[in-house]
């Protein structure tokens, strides 16, 4: 009995000195994991930005490439295709005709305010609001003005403001897109690029993009910012550089994580 007690006493657990070693050692295994963890985590967070970032600027660059390439489409003697700003980041504006459909009017107009007589044409292309160009073919000039009413029979159409004229019968109506992009860096921390419509007040076409470059190749090989002849564009560079929302705290200077995207385009609607 006596020797069982002693070798009970023999066998009666772990020192404080071997707990403290074993919680010091644990404390390192759980330590070096979360480590690691905190590690993947925060690069997969970073792989997610620059995702973002990425899915962001092609999308961009995308929609751009597509209206430029528009840029002229069926528009009328004496209207530019493209207008460009060298405004760093540089703006620019397409227009084209969305439509085939157009209204030649049948009466002159009795007066610049005077409301454009289409009989016989359908005018339903267009509606209320929208923003159209009215063109001479006999003296090669027109303008832009705003369609406050569109009555399909008789076919009538109204506008608020007077025209700089009174046209006359064979001026034509044409449904235009009139596209203006920019970036607006009003909010440093928040850079965004814009799109803006006649009439209309500007709307965030795609937030994060700070920078917007455009160079032009002309039809005697020139690079130039700005063109003196629009329709001399024979192609279009474009730049985009989109950023992060959030700043980077391990990176150096400016902590943003940037990707820059490039595309050319072939202006087929001005040099056919």
């Amino acid at each position: 009995m006596a020797k069982m007690k002693k070798k009970m006493k023999g066998n009666g657990g772990f020192s404080i000195l071997e707990t403290l070693i074993a919680l010091f050692m644990t404390g390192i295994v759980i330590s070096a994991i979360l480590g690691v963890y905190a590690n993947q985590h925060k690069n997969w967070l970073v792989q997610e930005e620059v995702a973002d970032i990425q899915q962001n600027a092609r999308a961009v660059i995308g929609e751009l490439t597509k209206q430029i390439r528009m840029a002229g489409y069926k528009l009328p003697l004496g209207l530019d295709g493209i207008e460009a700003h060298n405004t760093n980041p540089d703006t620019v504006v397409v227009t084209y005709s969305d439509n085939i459909s157009n209204a030649p009017l049948s009466a002159n107009m009795a007066s610049s305010s005077a409301e454009l007589q289409c009989d016989g044409q359908d005018v339903t292309f267009l509606h209320d609001g929208q923003l159209a160009y009215i063109f001479d073919p006999d003296s090669g000039g027109g303008e832009f003005f705003t369609i406050t009413d569109v009555q399909a029979s008789p076919p009538r159409l109204q506008h608020g403001i007077p025209l700089s004229k009174a046209y006359r019968t064979g001026a034509i109506v044409l449904s235009l897109q009139h596209i203006k992009y920019y970036v607006d860096q009003t909010d440093t921390l928040h850079p965004n690029l814009m799109m803006k419509l006649p009439g209309q007040g500007a709307a965030v076409y795609a937030e994060g993009v700070e920078d917007l470059q455009f160079r032009y190749t002309m039809k005697n090989g020139m690079v130039v910012d700005v063109p003196t002849v629009a329709f001399d564009i024979r192609e279009v560079s474009i730049s985009i550089t989109a950023r992060s929302s959030k700043p980077d705290p391990n990176l150096p200077g400016n902590p943003y994580r940037r990707r820059t995207f490039f595309s050319q385009v072939n202006l087929r609607n001005l040099s056919s």
